[in-house]
């Protein structure tokens, strides 16, 4: 066989060697083949890109440099990239929009604690004040048993003792008060915390103190028609009911049998108005829920005979009866001013009783025509009245008025009775009265006063 046509051994690590070369070579030649793709689909893009800037309009070049942009092309080897705004600083990273509100939120409510915290500070420093410092009026308030502090001060801001409970809670912890008791207070609101919390600390009492419906301020001179109107706006009686009731003879009755020395002229009077007028004693009553308008006048009778008992010896030497001395009292009341005076003018109308003059007042003439005028007319001084003491001699039925004590002693200790007045009249604007003996001299000293008097 001949040598040159026998088949040739190949070489098994050369084959390998020879295949590995073929893929790396077919490998080259594929990306090869992509990159001349790729070029090419670059080469058209870039040909269509400078195809439509050149349809596009020139612009100036201010233009071009405010709005050119970098690319952002998938082709660039960089990627993506973020442009920088043109009012931020380079570097600077710029602030979330969810973080600017977050700051803001939590600097509104920064403030808003600042506000409420000096807010509750004053209006905790007020609280602690007396809710209504010019306030007499009282209250009752019932503490239960067990009643803790808290509940101790809802009480009270419900009573209107105190502007707020929860702070009247946290001012008796801080200052320490702690042995409240149980029971029934009569309070105020113009006490402080620290009165409140000290009477709760001494204790009230086991049963109810009947409330007050009212005071009743009887003034010194005025008439029961007068008094019937006191009543009715101080308390829960009528005008009408006070007024029967000084007509009622059953009661008349019932007050005479437990005052009988006090009573006895005015139960024998004839022709008056009302037989209780002056005997309803000026001064202040205070009127509980369960008492009753009978009461409540039987009182101002018992204050009456109270200041009379111990004089109605001496009333009796003079000859004279309560209704009597009353009656003058109740002249000399709104005659006078000063104590002096009051005096003065009793011993003038005595001066008159002895002599059969009548007493000519003023204040008898008003009452009797029902009226108060401060000039009165002739027909006025004319009335036919029983009360007319201008027309009439004598004491009349019976008082004008409540007076007051000053004026029933003035009558029973009169003074100057002895220089024989039998006048006065009084300077209207200062109030000094003169006197005088003779009518002749008490004309010329009323012509004198005329013009003040006017």
């Amino acid at each position: 066989m001949d040598k040159d046509n026998q088949p040739t051994q190949e070489d098994p690590k050369k084959n390998d060697l020879d295949q590995q070369e073929g893929a790396s070579k077919n490998t080259q030649t594929a990306e090869t083949a992509a990159a001349d793709t790729n070029s090419k689909s670059t080469d058209e893009s870039v040909q269509k890109s400078a195809q439509t800037d050149s349809d596009q309009p020139e612009s100036t070049d201010e233009t071009d440099a405010s709005e050119s942009t970098p690319s952002t092309g998938n082709g660039g080897s960089d990627g993506p990239q973020n442009p920088t705004p043109p009012n931020q600083p380079a570097g600077k990273p710029k602030m979330s929009t969810g973080r600017r509100i977050i700051i803001g939120v939590v600097s509104i409510l920064v403030v808003l604690v600042v506000v409420s915290g000096l807010g509750f500070y004053h209006y905790f420093k007020s609280a602690q004040k007396p809710l209504n410092p010019n306030s007499n009026k009282v209250v009752q308030v019932d503490i239960p048993m067990g009643a803790s502090n808290k509940k101790i001060g809802s009480i009270l801001q419900d009573k209107d003792i105190v502007k707020s409970g929860m702070v009247f809670n946290y001012f008796v912890k801080a200052h320490n008060f702690t042995s409240f008791r149980a029971g029934y207070y009569q309070l105020k609101s113009s006490m402080t915390l620290t009165q409140i919390a000290k009477q709760l600390e001494k204790g009230g009492s086991s049963e109810p103190i009947q409330s007050s419906k009212g005071k009743v301020l009887i003034r010194e001179g005025v008439q029961i028609k007068d008094i019937a109107t006191t009543i009715a706006a101080s308390t829960d009686f009528s005008k009408s009911e006070f007024l029967s009731l000084m007509k009622d003879q059953t009661f008349m009755k019932q007050l005479y049998k437990e005052y009988p020395q006090l009573l006895k002229s005015t139960m024998s009077a004839k022709k008056v108005r009302y037989r209780l007028e002056g005997y309803l004693y000026p001064a202040t009553y205070t009127v509980n829920k369960k008492m009753s308008l009978k009461q409540l006048v039987e009182q101002m009778v018992a204050a009456t005979n109270t200041e009379l008992k111990p004089y109605c010896k001496y009333i009796a030497k003079k000859k004279m009866t309560v209704q009597e001395v009353l009656t003058l009292a109740s002249l000399v009341e709104r005659e006078g001013v000063t104590n002096t005076d009051r005096r003065k003018i009793a011993g003038v109308f005595f001066n008159r009783i002895k002599q059969g003059m009548p007493l000519q007042s003023d204040i008898s003439v008003m009452y009797a025509i029902n009226k108060h005028k401060k000039n009165l007319s002739n027909s006025d001084l004319q009335s036919n009245s029983p009360y007319n003491l201008y027309k009439y001699a004598g004491y009349g039925p019976g008082p004008f008025n409540s007076p007051s004590f000053d004026s029933i002693k003035a009558v029973l200790k009169p003074l100057d009775e002895s220089k024989g007045y039998l006048y006065f009249v009084a300077n209207m604007k200062t109030g000094k009265i003169y006197y005088s003996k003779t009518l002749a001299e008490h004309n010329e000293k009323s012509a004198s006063l005329s013009s003040a008097n006017k």
